[in-house]
């Protein structure tokens, strides 16, 4: 089995998790201590029934391949010890703890028209640029999103098809790209 660590499970994480639960070959220790909101329920893969429930429990309930951590990362100590670590998470306090660190990792993002992936093979010189910006809580829709189905945008669900790609490839040493960034 392929021990792969997932950090969140909103947006991204929501969507990558079902993908690698299809193949068989994954173990998911997944943490997100958020709880899902009806907000929610347009853009991440939750329904009505989860409204209230941790995230984590919920998506634990759905695939078995995960084990559910309702808890925040907050040392480089709890990222050890996994094949890959993948980032589904608005955090940049996470991501300069996963930069910095020696363990394989894998950063997806989406905000709005853009998602990006961003791997531990990428020139180190750039991580400073990466982890730099506002810090808090950003949704996968951007800004200018109000909350209305009709403004949804799914670039989201595309870094988690691009993320479950590129981890495929990866665990099968198959060729694997350093970045990648899908603009809509």
């Amino acid at each position: 089995m392929r021990k792969v660590l997932i950090i969140g499970c909103g947006g991204i994480g929501s969507f990558l998790i079902p993908l690698l639960d299809m193949t068989g070959l994954y173990k998911l220790d997944v943490y997100d201590p958020d709880i899902v909101e009806v907000k929610n329920i347009t853009y991440q893969n939750f329904d009505s029934d989860s409204v209230g429930d941790n995230k984590v429990d919920s998506i634990a309930r759905r695939f078995s391949c995960v084990t559910a951590h309702p808890y925040p990362i907050l040392t480089a100590k709890q990222i050890k010890g996994y094949d890959l670590v993948v980032c589904c998470a608005d955090n940049l306090v996470i991501r300069r703890t996963m930069y910095n660190s020696k363990v394989k990792w894998l950063d997806l993002r989406a905000q709005g028209r853009n998602s990006v992936l961003v791997s531990y093979e990428e020139n180190p010189d750039l991580f400073n640029e990466l982890t730099n910006g506002p810090e808090g809580s950003f949704s996968c829709q951007g800004d200018a999103w109000n909350g209305s189905s009709k403004g949804l945008h799914f670039m989201h669900v595309t870094a988690a098809g691009i993320g479950a790609e590129w981890i495929q490839r990866w665990f099968n040493d198959e060729d694997t790209f350093t970045n990648r960034m899908i603009a809509g």
